[in-house]
């Protein structure tokens, strides 16, 4: 879309008009005049050429068209283009979900039918990585291994896609908490020190891996890396004519540790909307950087009637000194013969 960024310019177009009527005529020189009383009746009769009156016109509209030129110019016309979205430098957060074999028990519901731990999970999470506006959102998946799912990308809905697509036993049945949060610091490590966060959720206990979760967290706490746990699953299911824990394997204390020694806190989910709540309360006290900012980048464009002007200027200087320069032609010949009589 083209804008003049400079409206008013366009209040000069009535100058040359006031100038016009302000200023006093000049004062025709008689000197030389030839009085023809019957000019009227020659003009009439198509004696008189109208030529001189077409020209004047002509003249008229150029120099006309030369000032309206001018006057775009002077506006600063512009193309801008659809404005397009800076990134605002918030927070960088890893989320590190857990695809153990203990992620699908029906521990969970939702609309009054038992869910298994995973799909509540990513229905939850799914949410708060859409509300990160103005964040990076990395994803780690682990079991028996960790992997990066998704590096820090400012990109929410690829995080949010490669996460719907995440499958319980991915790599694994067991669960590598340690190697979680050690990818993890790999990842954040180089990000600015003070934005660095990690959540992690989990509803078991270190199994698998090579490195120790509390050995994971000290070097979190050295590289200044928050570490929020989750820990998920409900305290009681019923199993036939018994009621059994579901989360008896889930490693509360060592999970409240890795939050204590790295700045952060431990959450207790045991259902949906206790998950949910736990991820509002994350968001409150870490708040995202908020909606980007927008930016319309634009191409100036006043060269364009500038130059069209100074060309058209040039035209007619060119057209002004023909008839000079024909007439001074004229008139050698003529002073040439004198010269010769004489």
């Amino acid at each position: 879309m083209i804008t003049f960024q400079w409206l008013w310019a366009f209040a000069l177009l009535p100058l040359p008009l006031l100038v016009r009527w302000l200023a006093s005529p000049v004062r025709a020189s008689r000197a030389g005049a030839l009085k023809v009383p019957f000019f009227g009746e020659m003009q009439a009769a198509g004696l008189v050429s109208s030529s001189a009156r077409r020209a004047r016109t002509g003249r008229l509209l150029l120099l006309s068209l030369i000032w309206l030129l001018l006057v775009a110019a002077a506006a600063r016309p512009a193309y801008v283009g659809r404005p397009v979205p800076l990134p605002q430098e918030g927070r960088d957060v890893m989320l590190a979900v857990d695809l153990s074999g203990s992620m699908a028990r029906k521990d969970f519901a939702q609309d009054g039918r038992p869910t298994d731990r995973l799909s509540i999970v990513k229905a939850v999470a799914d949410a708060f990585i859409d509300s990160r506006r103005g964040d990076r959102i990395g994803l780690i998946l682990f079991s028996s291994r960790a992997y990066v799912q998704a590096p820090l990308t400012f990109d929410r809905t690829v995080v949010r896609n490669l996460l719907a697509s995440s499958a319980i036993g991915l790599t694994g049945q067991e669960t590598a908490i340690g190697d979680a949060i050690g990818l993890a610091v790999k990842t954040l490590r180089t990000r600015p020190v003070d934005q660095r966060l990690l959540i992690l959720l989990t509803d078991g206990a270190n199994t698998s891996g090579v490195l120790e979760p509390l050995s994971a967290a000290e070097a979190a706490k050295q590289e200044q890396v928050r570490i929020y746990t989750i820990g998920v699953g409900a305290d009681q299911m019923g199993a036939g004519q018994r009621v059994v824990n579901p989360s008896a394997d889930l490693d509360e204390g060592t999970l409240a540790q890795i939050a204590e020694m790295t700045g952060g806190r431990y959450f207790r989910a045991r259902d949906s909307e206790g998950l949910a709540r736990i991820y509002a309360d994350i968001n409150r006290m870490e708040p995202s950087a908020g909606e980007p900012r927008f930016v319309s980048p634009s191409v100036t464009l006043f060269q364009w009637p500038l130059g069209a002007a100074l060309l058209l200027s040039f035209l007619l200087g060119a057209a002004l000194a023909v008839p000079k320069l024909s007439r001074g032609a004229r008139r050698a010949p003529a002073s040439l013969a004198e010269e010769a009589r004489s």
